[in-house]
């Protein structure tokens, strides 16, 4: 009896009739048609940025202090304005807990007030390292080497530290591979299309949920979007050239810019 040849197994077809590629093919494929699925926009808009501006290099600082310092006057003003105060206080020979938390209002206020807000920063400032010392007598490793909802409240309990402020210490002076949101993360965030709400909790819960938690990745995508809310994503975007324009529902006219 005559065997009949066996038949090649058909590949699974879509609705279309064409074939399924599945896995790593799949990925090819579309990588070659530029094509990005949902669920990984978020990592195509990183590498996006990352090529265009370049890495970040940032928190710039010289220790863990002087990262702390520079997010207690970072709020309501610009690097620059920061950077300058910090410069000041080392110039002064006040960048050192003991010493600022000793340090009269009227010092303080002489060198930090080129980061605005000169009538509260200063008294942040010194109470927060007098708060250091009550704690761990100015140790930062054992003041951070504590449970972090401890730490964090610990934190949130000081005069002018608010979610972004304890949240930037986390990230770059204890090193802790959370993801940093602030009115850039979500201005960016909404318009792109990739969430919409303003809530610092709900931005910061979608992207940890897509976001590979390594530490470098983390601190290099905040650095990223406020280099790119910086230069082209301003209240106003300038969307001719923008590196994210092919993946952003603004830049491809699906919904009006939002204003922040």
């Amino acid at each position: 009896m005559r065997r009949r040849p066996r038949r090649k197994a058909r590949r699974p077809r879509d609705p279309m009739g064409h074939p399924l590629i599945k896995g790593e093919e799949m990925r090819i494929v579309l990588r070659q048609r530029d094509i990005v699925l949902p669920v990984d926009r978020e990592m195509d808009v990183y590498r996006r940025l990352l090529d265009a501006y370049g890495p970040q290099h940032w928190w710039p600082a010289d220790s863990e202090f002087e990262i702390i310092v520079g997010a207690l006057l970072m709020p309501q003003t610009t690097w620059r304005n920061v950077a300058h105060a910090i410069q000041n206080l080392r110039a002064a020979d006040l960048l050192d807990i003991r010493r600022l938390a000793s340090a009269p209002i009227p010092t303080l206020r002489k060198h930090v007030r080129v980061a605005g807000l000169y009538r509260t920063k200063p008294r942040r400032l010194r109470d927060f390292c007098r708060h250091l010392l009550a704690r761990s007598a100015g140790d930062l490793r054992r003041y951070f080497d504590r449970p972090t909802d401890e730490v964090r409240g610990d934190l949130l309990s000081q005069f002018g530290v608010g979610p972004e402020t304890w949240y930037s210490i986390f990230l770059y002076a204890v090193t802790h591979p959370g993801f940093l949101v602030d009115a850039y993360t979500v201005r960016i965030g909404r318009r792109i299309g990739l969430f919409d709400t303003d809530r610092y909790e709900d931005v910061q819960r979608h992207f940890e949920d897509r976001v590979p938690s390594d530490l470098a990745t983390r601190q290099e995508y905040h650095a990223l979007l406020v280099a790119h809310a910086k230069a082209r994503c301003r209240s106003v975007p300038k969307c001719d050239g923008c590196p994210v324009r092919e993946v952003c529902d603004v830049g491809r006219g699906l919904r009006n810019y939002i204003v922040k």
